[in-house]
C-alpha cells in the first residue's frame, strides 16, 4: 500500500488530523504519522464559538508518531499531509521537517496543508509563484511566503492543493487523492 506521510506535533488540530487517518486508507493509501520524536502527541479542537473573534483550543485526542522527522525517509512516500492547528507554529522551525518538505517539492509528489499548515510550506520556501488557500487569519503566512492567497475551499496549483479549515476536508481531499492515484500509478 502507498504511504503518505503526515508530520505532527503537540497541538496538531484534532479533525485537520484525524481525517485524512481515516480518509487515505479508505482510498488505499497507509499513512504514517510523524514528529520530532516517536511518541504520543496531544491535538486540540480548535473553533470560533459563537460571539468570538478568536479561535478557542481545547484538548483533544491524542496521536502517537511512529517515527521521528530526522528518520523519515522520503522516497518512501507518495505524498505529503500538512496538518493544522498550533502545532506549525512550532514545526516551521524544524529543519529536518523542512528538509523533508522541500523534498517532496523536488520529487513532485503530492503534497496537501490544510490551515495552518502553510506555515510550515512558507518555511520551507515552497509556495513562492504558487495559488494557494488557508484560514483566513494565516493569509499574511501565505503571502509571505511568495504566494497569492485565495478564499476558497479548496485551491490546487501543480503538485499542491491547500484548504482553509476541516470544514473544507471533502473539497481539499476530492483532489489531493486524485493526484497521489496519478503519482502512484506512474511508478507502475
Amino acid at each position: 500500500m502507498p504511504k503518505v506521510l503526515l508530520p505532527i506535533g503537540d497541538a496538531s488540530e484534532v479533525l485537520d488530523t484525524m481525517y485524512p487517518i481515516f480518509r487515505l486508507p479508505e482510498a488505499g493509501f497507509e499513512v504514517t504519522v510523524a514528529g520530532r520524536e516517536a511518541r504520543h502527541y496531544h491535538l486540540v479542537i480548535h473553533e470560533i464559538p459563537p460571539g468570538w473573534e478568536v479561535t478557542r483550543e481545547s484538548p483533544g485526542y491524542h496521536l502517537e508518531a511512529t517515527i521521528r522527522f530526522r528518520d523519515v525517509r522520503p522516497e518512501e512516500y507518495a505524498g505529503l499531509f500538512l496538518t493544522g492547528g498550533r502545532a506549525p507554529e512550532y514545526l516551521r522551525y524544524d529543519e529536518d521537517l523542512l528538509r523533508l518538505t522541500r523534498s517532496f517539492f523536488a520529487a513532485e509528489k503530492p503534497v496537501a496543508a490544510i490551515c495552518h499548515g502553510i506555515e510550515i510550506l512558507t518555511a520551507a520556501g515552497c509556495i513562492e509563484g504558487r495559488r494557494v488557500t488557508t484560514v483566513p487569519k494565516c493569509k499574511l503566512d501565505a503571502e509571505q511566503g511568495g504566494a497569492t492567497f485565495v478564499d476558497e475551499p479548496a485551491v490546487v496549483d501543480g503538485n499542491l492543493v491547500t484548504a482553509r479549515t476541516w470544514h473544507d476536508n471533502a473539497a481539499l481531499f476530492r483532489p489531493f487523492i486524485r493526484m497521489l492515484e496519478t503519482h502512484v500509478s506512474g511508478l507502475v
